[in-house]
């Protein structure tokens, strides 16, 4: 952990993160128009409540993971986070502009998971929804994830099954439309190829001197 050292600076770059979240808390409201992008398989996809445990792990799953790229590989870490703050800024000029909205189903019953998804509903508002900024961070750590060398097999199994449960959880718990999560796939997938393939190309050299530094 010593040889960590001197890479404690880069942590300060997941400052970030809640200025992030403070700008999503302003545009998250009904002043501009809202539209609803709701398509007949949304119909099909049901409400399912026990999907709002992976839904609440996001949070920890985001950041826990960025940490780890931090430990594991440096520009791997800044590469994923760059991801994250250029998709999240795309997608709150889309907010600004283009303001969707996703119709809750009234909750009925009791029980923990319903207790924890009113508890999500009383604290995000129903707009932002177009593209999803939960799918497209859990996709970022995905993608990022695949740049990890010698990752325990832990890590190359949990990161794609947990990242899916999070990304399908956002329809089954009625946060986000197909088109959001399809939006947000499509968006990661493009930055990620500016970040680590045409980005990488011309970063490949200065990234080798930073690993045998």
């Amino acid at each position: 952990m010593r040889a960590k050292k001197k890479d404690l600076p880069y942590l300060l770059c997941l400052l970030v993160m809640p200025a992030l979240g403070f700008i999503y808390t302003l545009l998250n409201t009904d002043t501009r128009e809202a539209v609803i992008l709701s398509t007949q398989l949304d119909e099909w996809i049901p409400f399912v409540p026990v999907f709002i445990v992976p839904y609440i792990l996001w949070y920890a799953f985001i950041l826990g993971y960025l940490f780890y790229f931090w430990y594991k590989d440096v520009p791997t870490f800044l590469k994923t986070l760059g991801i994250i703050v250029i998709g999240e800024v795309v997608c709150f000029v889309i907010y600004f502009y283009f303001q969707t909205t996703v119709p809750r189903p009234e909750l009925t019953g009791s029980g923990t998971f319903v207790d924890l998804v009113g508890m999500i509903y009383s604290h995000d508002q129903p707009y932002n929804a177009f593209p999803s900024i939960h799918v497209l961070t859990t996709f970022a750590i995905i993608l990022g994830n695949f740049n990890i060398k010698d990752k325990h097999l832990f890590h190359s199994a949990f990161v794609p099954i947990m990242g899916s449960l999070i990304i399908v959880s956002t329809l089954f718990v009625k946060q986000h439309f197909v088109l959001d999560m399809v939006s947000s796939i499509f968006l990661t997938t493009f930055i990620y190829g500016i970040m680590f393939e045409l980005y990488g190309v011309g970063a490949k050299k200065s990234e080798q001197a930073y690993l045998e530094d």
